[in-house]
């Protein structure tokens, strides 16, 4: 596909090349623009079409002008590279910015994305003086991002989520006293739970053969993988298979839900969750149903890899089967010992449901907010239900 346009005169003003004024040269507003890339990002989740962000850094700060020679030879350029179709503006006002690609029909992304580098940076080298251009600095991001286990490495690519920047800047005196509770929360809650802690051990070592511990990968926020601590509930050597298939199955919607025939769990009631899972020792199962396996987490918390109330965190292979607004999950909120769906029916719940909780409490989210739900906990703990 051709996004080129004919070339300019790079030298003239932009007012001369495009007939409009350099200072209302068809870019938004930073605002605008940021929420233009929010709602393409939401738009392609629901389409699976995928669009591009390039992202120009001009390396001068906030020093040049609208009206500047400098500002209208980068402008004219983009204008000049790009179909009027596609969405620019400031990705930072008067610093950084940005411009979206949609519509590739056929072609393949990529080899749009490496062609439109190319060609932005040779018309910007042959536009300005070497020194400038040697500042200025382009990226290009590909929306949706390959999320698979071997090709992601560290965070999520968070170009494309200035509104959750956004959002977090606002709250972050808020999250300041998030923090305080987890390690003020964490610390007092591991202190009183150091005798069970020693109970434990000693039962899952006098009952099965391996570790008192199981660690396991799980993703964090932005999709950053951490160790994740439990006490062992499994035999060990196990085949991790037959969870791996029911939770693909699961996040596709395909699992129907089990009767659940445990007088203490709700007999009657549906859940879905493995409920025979023959991996599981005796002992482990009574950790599970009263979630006192889950006690090591708060080791995770005062890591500062997991809050004392957030989403469930994702194993690495359930990542890979998420839909793509699964994801926001992920990066909208730490992972957490408890939460809005521990306390709201737990695995009686389904996939996309849970999801849903996990994102509304993200977005109403308060420190009040918080404590309810762990003052709720207990309660959901003792009763046990959809605990399996």
């Amino acid at each position: 596909m051709n996004f080129m346009k004919p070339t300019a005169d790079p030298t003239l003003p932009f007012s001369e090349v495009a007939g409009v004024p350099a200072e209302g040269a068809a870019l938004l507003p930073e605002q605008s623009f940021q929420r233009m890339i929010s709602l393409e990002r939401k738009r392609s989740e629901r389409s699976r079409k995928p669009f591009l962000l390039m992202v120009l850094d001009t390396g001068m700060g906030g020093q040049q002008r609208r009206g500047s020679k400098s500002f209208s030879n980068i402008v004219s350029v983009l204008v000049n590279s790009t179909r009027e179709t596609d969405v620019k503006g400031w990705y930072r006002e008067n610093c950084i910015l940005g411009v979206m690609f949609t519509e590739f029909g056929d072609s393949d992304p990529r080899t749009i994305l490496s062609t439109m580098l190319a060609r932005i940076s040779d018309a910007l080298r042959t536009s300005m003086p070497l020194e400038q251009f040697g500042r200025m600095n382009i990226s290009l991001h590909l929306y949706p991002e390959d999320w698979s286990e071997e090709t992601r490495e560290g965070p999520s690519d968070r170009a494309f989520y200035p509104d959750l920047a956004r959002r977090d800047d606002s709250r972050r005196g808020l999250r300041v006293m998030k923090r305080t509770i987890d390690l003020v929360g964490g610390s007092i809650a591991l202190m009183f739970a150091s005798p069970i802690f020693l109970i434990i051990a000693a039962l899952i070592k006098l009952t099965s053969k391996g570790p008192v511990f199981f660690r396991q990968t799980r993703i964090g926020q932005n999709g950053v993988p951490f160790t994740f601590l439990k006490f062992r509930s499994m035999y060990v050597n196990n085949n991790p298979d037959v969870h791996k298939e029911y939770v693909r199955r699961l996040i596709a919607g395909a699992v129907e839900a089990t009767p659940s025939t445990d007088p203490a769990n709700g007999n009657g009631h549906t859940v879905y969750k493995l409920t025979a899972d023959a991996r599981i020792t005796s002992i482990g199962r009574i950790l599970r149903r009263t979630s006192l396996d889950e006690l090591p987490q708060l080791l995770n918390v005062l890591a500062g890899e997991m809050s004392l109330v957030g989403p469930r965190p994702a194993i690495a292979y359930e990542v890979e089967a998420y839909e793509l607004w699964h994801r926001s999950r992920l990066l909208e909120a730490k992972p957490g010992i408890t939460g809005l769906w521990q306390v709201n029916g737990r695995s009686r719940v389904k996939f996309d449901e849970m999801v849903r909780l996990d994102l509304r409490y993200a977005r109403t989210w308060s420190p009040w907010l918080d404590i309810k739900i762990l003052l709720q906990t207990p309660l959901a703990v003792v009763m046990g239900e959809g605990a399996y």
